[in-house]
């Protein structure tokens, strides 16, 4: 089993920057992509970017060039650098982390979620 903490939400103006953080613990080795997801208001949860075991990356174009997922030497923490953010950027941030064996989803994991709002 896999818990997921993040952290690092907040209010930040229109071009303005922020970090937000992943810490995983429990089962972490079974893990094999981790992600950050979010859900503004009235709107789908969306996938925003993920990181895979290898180190392949993924962007939604509409964070590509602003956003960057990293994780630390571990790979039991991501983060989500985001940069010349906007406020449709204004949602809750979740991460999210896919177990799997063989390339076969066995689980998945969601962190409680984390506030991020962009003033204009």
């Amino acid at each position: 089993q896999v818990r997921l903490v993040e952290s690092g939400g907040g209010l930040v103006q229109a071009g303005g920057s922020l970090r937000l953080s992943c810490a995983a613990s429990g089962s972490t080795a079974s893990i094999y992509v981790m992600g950050w997801y979010r859900q503004a208001p009235g709107k789908e949860r969306e996938l925003v970017a993920h990181v895979v075991k290898d180190g392949a990356t993924y962007y939604a174009d509409s964070v590509k060039g602003r956003f960057t997922i990293s994780r630390d030497d571990a790979k039991t923490t991501v983060y989500l650098q985001m940069n010349s953010l906007k406020p449709e950027d204004t949602a809750v941030y979740y991460c999210n982390a896919v177990a799997a064996e063989r390339l076969i989803v066995t689980a998945k994991y969601w962190g409680q979620g984390t506030q991020v709002t962009v003033s204009s």
